[in-house]
């Protein structure tokens, strides 16, 4: 059965173009984000992996589309809450956290 985006339109998958992983998912995943964040050039950037697990979570909950905006959502809220570092990515990964589990706790159609 094909997957299908937001608007409705056929999501493709190019499996056959992409690399082989060498590794597992998690090795391969850290080193795509030590190669993304040097060539953005924030290569002393920290990845919080504890977010990685928020966007999983989200796309359980709500749908596959929600982990790359919640994601970019909880980021800019850490960001624009200034200098604050891990305390407030921490911050915002709860509040999206608290979102997703009041969420998940009620039924369809409530």
């Amino acid at each position: 059965m094909p997957d299908f985006d937001l608007y409705g339109r056929e999501i493709r998958h190019a499996a056959h173009l992409r690399r082989p992983q060498k590794g597992s998912p998690i090795q391969a995943l850290e080193k795509w984000s030590r190669d993304l964040a040097q060539a953005l050039q924030i290569p002393d950037l920290h990845i919080d992996h504890e977010m990685l697990e928020l966007a999983r979570r989200s796309a359980d909950t709500i749908t596959d589309a929600a982990a790359p905006v919640t994601a970019f959502l909880v980021g800019y809220a850490a960001g624009s809450r200034g200098p604050g570092g891990s305390d407030s990515i921490a911050a915002a990964v709860g509040v999206a956290i608290d979102l997703c589990d009041s969420i998940g706790q009620c039924e369809p159609g409530e």
